[in-house]
């Protein structure tokens, strides 16, 4: 039975089977999501925000996954190399570091544009 990821904020959907890691989905949508460990739960690089409005988008973690992320699962956070879709699911992606930080630089670089 095939559920519809939406990646935030680039508000981007893909089908995909039931079962299918949040990883796997974001890579066929073409969205890319840091990872170190080879998708092991090693480097906690890889986590996403569930924010499914009915928060039965993902299934429950997994042991592996309860010991890595402790208490910040009841925040809706998530390691997309784990958590695998289970209905309609809606899952933000933090900005990339390096992207965060040009786009600040040539934000900064726009303000002392205007000053002169």
């Amino acid at each position: 039975m095939k559920v519809t990821v939406t990646f935030l904020p680039d508000d981007r959907s893909i089908e995909v089977a039931k079962g299918t890691t949040v990883m796997d989905a974001a890579r066929r949508a073409g969205i890319a999501i840091r990872s170190r460990c080879g998708f092991k739960a090693g480097c906690l690089m890889c986590k996403v925000t569930d924010r499914s409005p009915s928060g039965e988008g993902l299934a429950p973690a997994a042991e592996l996954e309860r010991r890595k992320l402790a208490g910040q699962l009841t925040e809706g956070i998530r390691l997309s190399c784990q958590a695998r879709v289970a209905g309609d699911a809606r899952i933000e992606v933090p900005e990339d570091p390096l992207k965060a930080a040009i786009r600040r630089r040539l934000a900064e670089a726009q303000q002392e544009d205007e000053l002169w």
